[in-house]
Parts: C-alpha cells; sequence; structure tokens
C-alpha cells in the first residue's frame, strides 16, 4: 500500500536554484536524494523535467530508465509534486503544536524530577553550605558597592567609564539603592543623548532629565572630579 494520500497533491515544490544535471548515466532511485531537500518521501514524489526556458520537457516516471535517457542538461529543473498531504510550513509555526505544560506546583509535588533529586540530595542551590557562601558574597558585593558609593556626591561633575563603551561624561543626580536591580546605583545625566532613560525606570522617578541624557551605573565605573562639558554635536543629529 502506498503511504501518500489519495487526495490531490497539497503543495507544489520546486528545488531552489538551479541544479546542473549532467548526461552521465544516473539511475532515477539516486533521485531519492531529493528527499533531503523537499522533505517529502521519495514515494510520495513526482517529479517533472523542466528546461532552462522553464519549458516542460517530460515527467520521470520510468523507475527502472536512466537520468541520461532523458533529455537533461546543464542548467536543468527537476520540479517536485508532493502527494505526502504535507502543507508549506505546517511545521514552522511551533505555536501551533501542541505542548506538555505543568504548574511549578505540580512540578514540585513531583518525587521523579531534578529539583526533586537536588531537594533530596542538597544540591547546588538546595545547599544551605552554599546558598550561605552565596548570601556572604552577595553582602560582600553590597557592602563594596556601598563604600564606593559613599565617595560620590548628588550634583558631583562625573565620568563614566564602562568597560568596553567610550567614556562620558555627566553630572550625578542620585546615589543610592533602586527597585529595579540589587545593589547601589548612580544615576548620571549626561551631558550628551548618550543615556538610555529620563532619570526613571518602571515607573518609578529617581532624578529628572531629558530623554536619553539619563542612565544608571555601578558607583565601579564612575569617577569623580572636575570634567567639563564636551560638546559632541548629538543635539544637532
Amino acid at each position: 500500500a502506498s503511504p501518500c494520500s489519495p487526495s490531490a497533491p497539497t503543495s507544489l515544490l520546486t528545488i531552489p536554484g538551479r541544479i546542473e544535471c549532467p548526461r552521465s548515466p544516473v539511475r532515477r532511485s539516486h533521485l531519492c536524494k531529493l528527499e533531503l531537500v523537499v522533505g517529502s518521501p521519495a514515494s510520495c514524489m513526482e517529479l517533472e523535467l523542466y528546461g532552462v526556458d522553464d519549458k516542460f520537457y517530460s515527467k520521470l516516471d520510468q523507475e527502472d530508465a536512466l537520468l541520461g535517457s532523458y533529455p537533461v542538461d546543464d542548467g536543468c529543473r527537476i520540479h517536485v509534486i508532493d502527494h505526502s498531504g504535507a502543507r508549506l510550513g505546517e511545521y514552522e509555526d511551533v505555536s501551533k503544536v501542541e505542548k506538555f505544560e505543568l504548574s511549578q506546583e505540580a512540578y514540585d509535588q513531583r518525587q521523579d524530577t531534578v529539583r526533586s533529586f537536588l531537594k533530596r540530595s542538597k544540591v547546588g542551590r538546595y545547599s544551605e553550605e552554599e546558598r550561605a557562601q552565596q548570601e556572604a558574597e552577595t553582602n560582600q558585593r553590597l557592602e563594596e558597592e556601598k563604600a564606593q558609593a559613599s565617595t560620590i556626591s548628588v550634583g558631583s561633575r562625573c565620568e563614566v567609564r564602562a568597560p568596553g563603551q567610550a567614556s562620558r561624561r555627566g553630572t550625578v543626580m542620585y546615589v543610592g539603592l533602586t527597585d529595579f536591580k540589587p545593589g547601589y546605583w548612580i544615576g548620571v545625566r549626561y551631558d550628551e543623548p548618550l543615556g538610555k532613560n529620563d532619570g526613571s525606570v518602571n515607573g518609578k522617578r529617581y532624578f529628572e532629565c531629558q530623554p536619553k541624557y539619563g542612565a544608571f551605573v555601578k558607583p565601579s565605573v564612575v569617577t569623580v572630579g572636575d570634567f567639563p562639558e564636551e560638546d559632541y554635536g548629538l543635539d544637532e543629529m
């Protein structure tokens, strides 16, 4: 029995580009390699031969015929008619694919999961020792940031030197903790529109400035000093 659908072809596929086909005798069974190109089973393909000028030559329907027995020449095109019943793009939109979903609560109740194993073994983030070490490192990092931030005053001129970025000058507008990320942050109003915000993040305002002039950076990349304004001419762009 044929694995192909008895209905009419659901898609017409043409091999992209041109295929150079020499006249050397190659058995039609070798054309099963087309399955890798078009994605349809070789048994569900109907092959047609077209010339360089897209003129129909003939069907390639003789199972035992040599490819060289057809009027094949350089630049000819093999057109594939798919009888498998598949549709183009059918499997490209993953949103249409039914997925198995499990809530976090249900996953936590299962005993055959990696999370359950880690909890029982007290491994990774479930290890009290490792958790304590991570908390100690976080507190130490927070204390270091606090010490750095204590040397920076609101209203001071500064230069921001972030790794991989050009230095930027501006005025310190905020020093302290924020709601959008943990740790201490320095709010800077740049002299030019080189920032990311207007002094507010996620609806909360920390200082006032024009859009694209504000930014929040870590204390470690801020140097306070006598930094006069530099005109990059960005306001005129």
